[in-house]
């Protein structure tokens, strides 16, 4: 041990700290510390680390704190270089078809309160496709340069512990635009990658303690996106869950317990062939899509021609949808910013609310997220008030998967909730 502080202490010394044990404390705060009552110490002090003295005496002093690995500036160069050298993406306005999947992303683009989509239907239907589609129109938002967990300057419930720490001590934080993320989670993803985990080799090495942040970290503020989430395993199910209900991810290594914000759209894609979603999972996620295959042959004809294009040369065929792009990026931002003067009556709300009943939906998450979506797709056409229409439009994608009450049933087509929709509103 005494190899590892590089330090000679004395037997007894050496002895104290084997024996006493890391122990967990907030994010806030120092994990563990000891103090000598005499005696002062020179060594090195590494950020968010441990204060190791180098010189032999038996006085010392060992602090270790909860803190995330910084961004440098060349890190963020090399991120910005990637983006520019990545592979080209198929362009959301020429995807053909598949309008209702298409109209769940861009509400949850406009309002991620919303809760996510989770898109199931046939293979080979553009499912993934239209997805990752949707990277080119995402909005920039502000972020503190060089955190990595995104934390925004203005909002606290989505600041990581140690922003918050630098605030209150009057630090000026450099603020920064960056587009939302995308953050893609494999199926074959370990529990440390995801969640992020101690780096112990940095430990033994340089004497520090460093948090190695995942994907939950990378992912907040913007968007998760998991391609056949019903295979994903469960306890990586498990850790979604708890994301997603506290909006904070907790990771308990090595004696040491961090917290940071984890607030994501929760996107998943799935064949229902394949297998189910458990009930716990489906219901975090605020809307459903189902996608079919197209039948019109004129049409299919159509997407395989497209596709084509885009294989030849995929930028001349992005260029050729540069300006719808750009007019509906406008549209999003457009969306965004009046998302917040849209006003639904309160006689449209207590309808809503009498279709959840009727329907025997459980819990108020059905209610909440119809409400939402309205207002999203309200905002989208330019209105500052929600209609009858709007609700439904979005109702069918909002209750549907909140049905089911045997597992072994299979997820309704929406035409009970139209049907009660009708009935309710007349």
């Amino acid at each position: 041990m005494a190899s590892v502080l590089g330090t000679s202490t004395s037997t007894a010394t050496t002895a104290i700290l084997a024996s006493t044990p890391f122990s967990s404390r907030s994010s806030k705060s120092a994990i563990f510390s000891y103090f000598p009552s005499s005696g002062q110490c020179q060594g090195r002090k590494f950020y968010g680390g441990i204060r190791l003295p180098v010189k032999g005496r038996s006085q010392f002093r060992v602090a270790i704190s909860n803190v995330a690995t910084e961004i440098s500036s060349a890190q963020e160069k090399a991120q910005k270089l990637a983006e520019d050298s990545q592979r080209p993406v198929y362009p959301f306005p020429a995807i053909v078809g598949q309008d209702e999947m298409k109209l769940c992303l861009l509400l949850n683009v406009i309002d991620p309160k919303i809760g996510g989509v989770m898109i199931m239907g046939d293979r080979g239907t553009g499912k993934s496709t239209t997805v990752r589609s949707l990277v080119d129109l995402l909005p920039e938002i502000k972020v503190i340069s060089g955190d990595p967990f995104n934390s925004d300057p203005d909002d606290q419930e989505v600041m990581s512990a140690e922003v918050r720490d630098k605030l209150r001590n009057g630090d000026q934080l450099p603020v920064s635009l960056t587009k939302i993320n995308m953050v893609d989670l494999p199926l074959g993803a370990t529990e440390d990658r995801v969640c992020g985990t101690i780096d112990i080799e940095k430990a033994l090495t340089e004497g520090v303690k460093a948090f190695e942040p995942g994907l939950l970290a990378k992912a907040n503020r913007g968007i998760l996106y998991v391609d056949e989430v019903n295979l994903l395993d469960d306890h990586l199910v498990d850790v979604l869950l708890d994301s997603a209900a506290s909006g904070w991810n907790t990771v308990e290594r090595e004696g040491i317990s961090i917290s940071h914000p984890a607030r994501f759209i929760l996107i998943g894609s799935g064949n229902p062939e394949e297998g189910e979603l458990r009930p716990q999972l489906l219901d975090r996620f605020g809307m459903h899509a189902q996608v079919g295959t197209v039948r019109d042959a004129e049409l299919r004809v159509k997407i395989v021609e497209e596709r084509a294009r885009f294989d030849r040369n995929p930028k001349e065929f992005r260029e050729s949808y540069k300006a719808e792009q750009e007019k509906l990026q406008d549209q999003i931002t457009s969306a965004r910013s009046g998302l917040s003067s849209v006003t639904i009556d309160r006689d449209l709300r207590v309808k809503i609310s009498k279709v959840c009943a009727e329907l025997n939906v459980d819990g108020l998450r059905g209610d909440i997220v119809t409400n939402r979506a309205a207002r999203a797709l309200a905002a989208l056409k330019g209105r500052d008030k929600v209609t009858p229409e709007d609700i439904a439009t979005v109702i069918p994608n909002c209750l549907r998967h909140r049905l089911r009450k045997d597992p072994l049933e299979s997820i309704d087509s929406g035409l009970l909730v139209v049907e009660k929709f009708y009935e309710v509103f007349g």
